[in-house]
C-alpha cells in the first residue's frame, strides 16, 4: 500500500483501540491541558445549535456539547471509532471516510452552524471536503479547524509535505502515521479555494510552554 491517505486511513484502523485508551485515560498532555479546552471554548462562542464533528474519533467533543445543549453529529472513517462513539452516548455518529464525503455518497444531514475538525484533518488533498462540508452549512455557518502549529512542528523543513507520526511518546501499541504538513499560507489558501473566509486565527498556548500547542482557524462561508 503506497498511497499516503490510504495508509492513513489504515494506521486509524491499527491505532483506534490505542487511541481510545489514550483519550478516555488523559494521557495525551497536551490536549489535557490546552487544546480540547480551546476548541471546546471556540466552538461555544459562535453560539451553534448544531454542529458537525468531522474525525470524531470516540466522541468526546460530541459527549461535550451534547452535555451543553447541543445538537452535536459526528463522522468518522474508523468503524472500532465509530462504535466507540456511539456506545459512550453519542447516537447521531456516521461512519464515513473523507473520500466519501467529499463525492457525497454518505448523507450526513445539512443545516449545520459549525462544523469542526479537531486535529483531523491530516491528508493531503482537503479541498474537495471543505467544498463538500461547505454545501452542508447555513448560510452564515462556520468552519473550525484546530490543527499542529505548522511554526512548531517544521523542524526546519517548512514546505509542504508528507510527515510521519510515531507516537514514540504514547503508550502501548502503534501503527505509523503517515500525515500531511502544510503551511500557515496552504491552510489560508485552502479555505479560499473552497470558499470560506478567515474570521480569526488563535494559537492555543500553556502558560508554562514556549511555543503554542495548535492552530484554530475559524472561518466563515462565503456564500
Amino acid at each position: 500500500m503506497h498511497n499516503p491517505s490510504e495508509r492513513l486511513l489504515q494506521s486509524w484502523h491499527c491505532n483506534a483501540e490505542a487511541w481510545i485508551e489514550a483519550i478516555r485515560s488523559g494521557s495525551i498532555e497536551s490536549r489535557l491541558q490546552v487544546t480540547d479546552r480551546a476548541i471546546l471554548l471556540a466552538i461555544l462562542g459562535q453560539q451553534p445549535q448544531r454542529v458537525l464533528d468531522l474525525g470524531c474519533g470516540e466522541g468526546w467533543l460530541l459527549r461535550a456539547l451534547a452535555d451543553r445543549g447541543i445538537d452535536a453529529v459526528g463522522v468518522d472513517g474508523d468503524p472500532t471509532l465509530v462504535a466507540s462513539a456511539r456506545a459512550a452516548g453519542s447516537p447521531h455518529v456516521h461512519l464515513a471516510t473523507y473520500a466519501q464525503l467529499s463525492e457525497s455518497k454518505v448523507d450526513i444531514g445539512t443545516g449545520y452552524d459549525l462544523a469542526c475538525a479537531n486535529f483531523a484533518l491530516l491528508h493531503q488533498d482537503i479541498i474537495p471536503l471543505l467544498v463538500a462540508i461547505e454545501a452542508l452549512l447555513v448560510a452564515d455557518g462556520m468552519l473550525l479547524i484546530q490543527t499542529l502549529h505548522p511554526w512548531s512542528v517544521s523542524a526546519g523543513d517548512y514546505q509542504d509535505g508528507w510527515r510521519e507520526e510515531s507516537f514514540a511518546g504514547f503508550d502501548g501499541h502503534w501503527k505509523p502515521m503517515p500525515w500531511y504538513f502544510r503551511t500557515l499560507s496552504s491552510w489560508l489558501a485552502a479555505l479560499d479555494m473552497a470558499g470560506f473566509d478567515l474570521n480569526s486565527a488563535q494559537e492555543p498556548q500553556h502558560p508554562q510552554q514556549p511555543t503554542p500547542q495548535s492552530l484554530l482557524l475559524l472561518a466563515r462561508r462565503r456564500r
